[in-house]
């Protein structure tokens, strides 16, 4: 009688070669960070903590992550890259979107009680905006923004162009009508007018310069939409309202 082999049988050599080659694969990445992790702080004992060392898309190349700063280098770290990596393919700055992740800001955590409050339409709507009151851009912004209609702005007066960006964000944080005053000076260029009193209390300013420069917050206008998209420089009001509808539909 003719012996026949179940079928089970080399399906199930097949899954323990498959888990054998994927416990292989992942010991061996394990031994290669572990070999990244020695070469680096051998070489370089000045090197920070390394926080995290993990593969990238690209072949070869390793994320060497310090905090919220990316480097980059070979299996076996006998090179550091400081620099970005853009996918030619699909034009994405993959550094830019790896860092914006890691300092990703949930909405929530905003210190919204140090924003100028302003509100267009009904103002259902949320999007918050770091903003220096000296920078270009961010009165080209303004003006895309003032056309969105049903949306809650909370600006972040940030000043960090130098004395000037300070000393009128302190006249716009302490006017009476700081909505008024700051799109006044951005869409009009009035000049915000000094505070004379002296209980005006400038301390949000420097709260939000503190909590700026902890998440990255390196240029101005930032935005913060509320499911947490970050979308740093003046986007057109178009783009602006695309992240709205996008961030609804998360909601």
């Amino acid at each position: 009688m003719k012996r026949t082999e179940s079928p089970a049988a080399p399906r199930g050599l097949q899954r323990l070669a498959l888990s054998a080659l994927l416990a292989a694969a992942a010991f061996g990445a394990v031994a290669q960070e572990a070999q990244i992790r020695k070469n680096l702080a051998e070489r370089l004992p000045n090197l920070p903590k390394i926080d995290e060392v993990s593969r990238t898309t690209v072949p070869g190349l390793w994320e060497v992550r310090i905090g919220t700063d990316v480097m980059y280098t070979d299996d076996k770290g006998d090179h550091l890259i400081q620099g970005q990596i853009v996918d030619t393919r699909t034009k994405t700055n993959l550094t830019e979107a790896r860092l914006n992740k890691l300092t990703a800001i949930e909405f929530a955590s905003l210190p919204l009680k140090d924003a100028v409050v302003i509100k267009q339409g009904n103002g259902s709507r949320k999007l918050a905006v770091f903003v220096d009151p000296n920078c270009g851009y961010c009165k080209r912004f303004e003006k895309d923004l003032a056309t969105i209609k049903d949306v809650t702005v909370y600006t972040f007066l940030y000043p960090i162009l130098g004395p000037d960006s300070d000393v009128k964000s302190k006249a716009i944080w302490c006017a009476k009508d700081q909505g008024k005053t700051w799109r006044d000076w951005m869409l009009g260029g009035v000049t915000p007018p000094r505070s004379m009193g002296g209980d005006c209390d400038t301390a949000a300013l420097e709260r939000n310069v503190a909590f700026g420069k902890k998440h990255r917050v390196q240029g101005t206008p930032a935005l913060i939409f509320e499911d947490g998209t970050r979308v740093p420089g003046a986007v057109s009001a178009a783009e602006v309202e695309k992240q709205l509808a996008e961030s609804a539909r998360k909601s």
